[in-house]
């Protein structure tokens, strides 16, 4: 019951992510990057009141290493994503920042925990990835830049990073503080990019809606979902599920937004609703044998036991 849990924690974390495009196409005038460097300042706070509030603020016992590394990989994230976006178009950032993430969090963990994913790991990020792959490239202006692909590969190391270390995170201290903590550091570490573009729409009635969205819940909320869930499944795992949050993205542009999608597209959607529903669902071991290998040991100790 628990990895189900934790594997809907985590969908529903990537469902709110997904909004992220639509709230922010109610802002045209908005810099990408300025709205994810207001994204992260207005979460961090909401994050950092929430805990204030709970009592779990607690400054000590902080491991400095892992809480920075996860801090300036959350704020790295943002203008590597939307500079690769900016620089190689949607399709190509999306897919190759997105993409990538789950299979640098799997090396992540094969070379500092010594965990290989399993196969059925590997046939559901497959899926996701290509899925993913057809969902965005069935755009016309597709043009693949070096420097936009290795922008979005540094999204997408930064994402998995922020998940390898906010799981070491989570282990020690609540999911809610270990957010909590990294964010404001991050809002810390993105605030300069603040004074750099024009914020004007934050005045605005449908701008600051649009802030609190983004702040609320695409970041605050959804991450906490994400923390909560790494409690119960793999970084690599929670990883791949987070491809949840373009087909969140497509679904929003077909029903509110108006899009129109082809053919192939809807193609892409059906295989990552296919590698998504293979990854969520936990294999159970056969009781009996387990159950008898168990019995086994057992009787070989109790005899070991009474010939000494």
């Amino acid at each position: 019951m628990k990895h189900y849990l934790s594997v809907l924690l985590v969908l529903f974390a990537a469902m709110l992510w997904g909004t992220t495009g639509t709230a922010q196409t109610f802002v045209p005038e908005a810099h990408p990057v300025a709205v994810g460097a207001m994204r992260l300042a207005v979460g961090g706070l909401v994050l950092l009141v929430l805990v204030y509030i709970q009592g779990h603020l607690n400054l000590k016992g902080w491991p400095l290493s892992a809480t920075g590394i996860a801090a300036i990989s959350m704020a790295a994230y943002q203008p590597f994503f939307f500079s690769a976006v900016a620089v190689t178009g949607v399709a190509i950032g999306t897919v190759v920042g997105i993409g990538s993430a789950p299979i640098l969090a799997g090396v992540l963990e094969w070379l500092f925990k010594g965990r290989v994913p399993d196969k059925k790991w590997w046939l559901a990020t497959v899926l996701a990835i290509i899925g993913c792959l057809l969902l965005f490239t069935t755009e016309q202006d597709v043009s693949v830049s070096p420097l936009g692909v290795l922008l979005a590969l540094g999204a997408g190391l930064s994402f998995a990073v922020y998940t390898f270390m906010n799981k070491q995170l989570i282990e020690h201290h609540p999911p809610e503080a270990a957010v909590a903590v990294v964010f404001t550091l991050s809002a810390i570490i993105l605030s300069p990019l603040l004074f750099l573009f024009d914020l004007s729409w934050v005045l605005q009635g449908q701008g600051i809606a649009v802030a609190l969205h983004l702040g609320v819940f695409a970041t605050a909320v959804a991450y906490l979902l994400f923390s909560k869930g790494l409690l119960g499944v793999p970084a690599s795992t929670a990883v791949t599920l987070a491809l949840a949050e373009p087909l969140t993205a497509a679904m929003l542009g077909v029903f509110i937004v108006g899009e129109v999608l082809t053919l192939l597209a809807w193609g892409g959607i059906f295989l990552l609703f296919l590698g998504l529903g293979l990854l969520s669902f936990e294999r159970t071991p056969k009781t009996g044998t387990n159950t008898n290998k168990a019995d086994s040991r057992a009787d070989t100790h109790a005899k070991s036991d009474c010939e000494a």
